[in-house]
């Protein structure tokens, strides 16, 4: 079968190394966003998708607007069975939809966490199981019928980039096994009314107050390494854990000095921290950090 592929970050790029693997399909084009800047020296750099595509010797397809009236003329006359897309951050055009049957791999068992951060959002919220939808697009947001869902468990202590591997292996092997089945799915509406949805994620959601123990081990959970966890004054908490969900008492006192971090109290919960990160310095040992503060027992971290 020959198929397009449209993703552009790791998720997309193992999704894609499944597909090149196996020998029914045949990778006809592959599309992903245009190289960008990384790092402080502006330093163009290539998708992981189009990197793995030209080592394969596939076309690659970088358009600035996919919905551009050349750019949907030129994808038109690539014949495929299928186009599978994967993060690939750009919404499809209603004759992109129409050219074959559009594959989207999403991150969560939909209609939960429609949009940009399905993955966060679990951890956010603390869920116990996600999953991998693999759907029919249309032009509404994640709003297409289902035709299969691969559900894993999460443990309660898991990172966004743990959970970000395990969801793109189930994300690989659920996509070669509805191209390979395809005409065995029957498409399932979703329940709309169900639907829950999340945004992009930006720099200020990292920053925390303490409040809740478990709220902000969720958000570190979540946002580590980016956008990361801190305080108002900008200090980062680069490696913290749960301590105590129940306790009730003063916002961001130190409560316990141990001999490799500390226990700050929040208003309902506490938490150990282990390493922390000044602004616009290295990461250091807690106890260096509040050594240097002169901070102690009953002292707010800040």
């Amino acid at each position: 079968m020959n198929v397009i592929f449209m993703g552009t970050p790791h998720y997309a790029q193992e999704i894609l190394a499944g597909m090149i693997e196996t020998p029914s399909i045949n990778v006809v084009a592959v599309y992903t966003q245009p190289d960008k800047p990384v790092g402080r020296k502006k330093v163009m750099t290539p998708p992981l998708v189009k990197t793995l595509a030209l080592e394969h010797q596939i076309d690659v397809y970088q358009p600035m607007r996919l919905r551009d009236e050349d750019t949907v003329n030129e994808l038109l006359k690539i014949e495929c069975d299928f186009i599978v897309v994967a993060a690939y951050g750009q919404i499809l055009p209603k004759a992109v939809l129409d050219h074959a049957p559009c594959i989207n791999l999403h991150a969560s068992v939909l209609p939960e966490y429609r949009g940009a951060s399905p993955i966060q959002q679990t951890l956010l919220n603390g869920d116990k199981r996600t999953g991998v939808t693999a759907m029919l697009m249309e032009e509404g947001l994640d709003t297409g019928d289902i035709l299969s869902i691969q559900e894993l468990e999460v443990n309660k202590t898991m990172m966004v980039e743990e959970l970000f591997s395990a969801l793109t292996l189930l994300a690989k092997e659920l996509t070669l096994n509805v191209l390979a089945n395809f005409e065995t799915f029957t498409p399932k509406k979703q329940d709309d009314s169900k639907a829950s949805h999340c945004k992009k994620i930006v720099k200020t959601d990292g920053e925390i107050v303490f409040d809740d123990g478990v709220t902000i081990y969720n958000k570190y959970r979540a946002f580590t390494p980016w956008p990361g966890i801190y305080l108002k004054s900008g200090l980062k908490l680069k490696k913290i854990s749960l301590e105590n969900e129940e306790v009730h008492t003063t916002a961001g006192k130190i409560i316990l000095i141990d001999e490799d971090s500390i226990v700050v109290a929040c208003l309902k919960g506490s938490l150990r921290i282990y390493s922390v990160q000044p602004a616009s310095k290295k990461e250091m040992d807690v106890l260096s950090y509040i050594n240097g503060k002169r901070l102690t027992i009953a002292d707010t971290l800040s």
